[in-house]
């Protein structure tokens, strides 16, 4: 699931909004499933009944009358009432081929939507002329909601994956918007290694543009050609999930190889050393160096070995679970759990990373 699920995980304790909850035969579970109690390793306990079901659920955010907007991989965008149940799918939304990892992707408000109706969304599209490649898009729209549903018109692409490639996997397309309004975007380097550090390629980064699309003259490597104007850091692999924390900081988590799963504090221009470095290893068994053989590479605050195949990143800054504030909640595919990271204050002048370890709800 996405990044934006603050408001929701302060209702976990009672309900779980929503659930993917395909079968093992392909299907359902009935929306009327018992709750089921989840025991965190602090021993806490959390009921959580689903109130809806999905087959590809990808992305949540909510907006501002408590409603919420789910997009699932295979090209549909729900609207949920305040109970967290279907009203209807958005019209007009991009038409997606969900092959592999492609599909609908993220989908954000602008800080001011609740003003100008402004939204943010990705989603994978093949090129025109070669059907075999493709590459994430982002696109700017304008959401309007009713009692059953909504659409979306006004839609612009701001940004794409370039080049496209073949393969369908590892795109990233995470979104959030600082502090300061700038759109920043998680390029994955699509399962081919070297883009992560190709600086012609805006593949294996975080990317930072405007909110119409245009490149912000301050970035890093501006000046330096059409994709590398784009990037903000570079060296990363697969970012799943990337959120600003309560302080403004930009922080990014990314599946690993076999095992090395991370999450980086982001810091403007630094490379995080993909495919040079890593904290797990190639799935044919050839070792990476890890960050610690190569200090000129950020490491990463905290890396999971074996993987928990991380895919969403938040922050809860709720009052519902106090000793739980200002820390990050990760949802793992492959480990089925939720993940939560906690954090201890930063020392110094707090440019660093705070502490931070992991827990597993």
């Amino acid at each position: 699931m996405s990044h934006h699920f603050t408001r929701a995980l302060g209702a976990i304790a009672s309900t779980l909004v929503l659930c993917h909850c395909a079968s093992a035969q392909g299907g359902t579970q009935a929306q009327d499933a018992a709750a089921q109690v989840i025991t965190g390793t602090d021993g806490m306990k959390l009921s959580a009944k689903p109130l809806e079901t999905f087959g590809s659920a990808w992305a949540m955010t909510f907006l501002p009358d408590g409603r919420a907007v789910v997009t699932e991989k295979k090209g549909d965008i729900w609207l949920l009432s305040t109970e967290g149940k279907k009203l209807g799918k958005l019209s007009n939304a991009p038409a997606v081929d969900p092959r592999g990892q492609g599909g609908m992707g993220d989908f954000i408000l602008h800080p001011d939507f609740a003003e100008n109706g402004t939204v943010f969304l990705s989603y994978v599209e093949r090129d025109a002329d070669d059907d075999n490649l493709s590459g994430a898009a982002v696109e700017r729209a304008t959401l309007t909601v009713t009692e059953t549903g909504g659409a979306l018109s006004e839609r612009e692409v701001i940004w794409r994956q370039s080049p496209k490639v073949e393969g369908n996997g590892h795109y990233g397309h995470r979104l959030a918007v600082s502090p300061d309004g700038h759109l920043f975007i998680s390029s994955g380097e699509r399962q081919k290694f070297n883009p992560a550090q190709n600086m012609a390629m805006n593949l294996g980064k975080i990317i930072r543009i405007n909110q119409d699309g245009s490149v912000p003259e301050d970035n890093p490597f501006y000046g330096n050609g059409a994709a590398a104007d784009q990037v903000w850091t570079l060296g990363h692999r697969n970012p799943l999930g990337i959120a600003f924390d309560s302080e403004g900081r930009l922080w990014e988590q990314e599946m690993g190889p076999k095992g090395g799963d991370e999450l980086n504090l982001i810091v403007r221009s630094k490379n995080y050393g993909y495919p040079f470095v890593s904290e797990g290893e190639h799935y044919n068994g050839t070792k990476i160096p890890s960050h610690a053989s190569m200090p000129i590479f950020e490491a990463p605050a905290v890396a999971w070995v074996p993987a928990i195949s991380p895919a969403g990143l938040m922050f809860y800054n709720g009052d519902a679970f106090a000793d739980w504030k200002g820390d990050a909640f990760i949802g793992g595919l492959s480990s089925k759990a939720l993940v939560r990271v906690s954090f201890k204050p930063a020392s110094g002048d707090g440019d660093g990373a705070p502490e931070a370890s992991e827990a597993a709800i």
